[in-house]
């Protein structure tokens, strides 16, 4: 395992990496491990830096995501999403075929181990309201001004 460190605009930003590709982006208040980097810890940190500088708009990194198929097909959805567009969890469900699993589509966004590159701070809820996001709803209210977007 590997892992460094950001100090964002928004708070201290965790990058932790197997030898396949990132497998976690999240904020802490600490640091709780030593720093340990890798060439997938310091590309990810590197465009992070350059997304919260306002001149990166897409992630070019290699992933390790972990998760069932369902999630993994979920996060799928959201890479494909732009920056400084926003979809509603219904959208994510009718992406995937499955109208119905709003709520299945809402429990894997929240489990997404990789914030902010697989963007799940961009899907709201169907009426415009911003809804969980485990880095707090400041910081995803931050991250969709960041990119543009005009919060209700």
């Amino acid at each position: 395992m590997y892992i460094d460190y950001l100090d964002s605009p928004i708070g201290l930003v965790e990058i932790e990496a197997s030898e396949q590709g990132v497998s976690h982006v999240n904020f802490f208040d600490t640091k709780n491990h030593a720093v340990n980097n890798s060439s997938h810890t310091d590309h990810c940190k590197q465009q992070l830096e350059e997304y919260f500088a306002g001149i990166r708009r897409e992630f070019d990194l290699t992933l390790d995501q972990q998760g069932t198929d369902f999630q993994r097909s979920v996060w799928g959805k959201l890479l494909e999403i732009p920056y400084g567009v926003q979809k509603a969890y219904r959208d994510i469900a009718e992406a995937l075929n499955n109208p119905k699993a709003v709520r299945a589509v809402g429990a894997a966004n929240g489990r997404n181990p990789i914030s902010i590159i697989v963007p799940c701070h961009r899907v709201i809820g169907s009426n415009g309201t911003l809804t969980g996001y485990g880095g707090g709803l400041e910081r995803k209210a931050w991250l969709l001004r960041h990119e543009g977007i005009t919060l209700l």
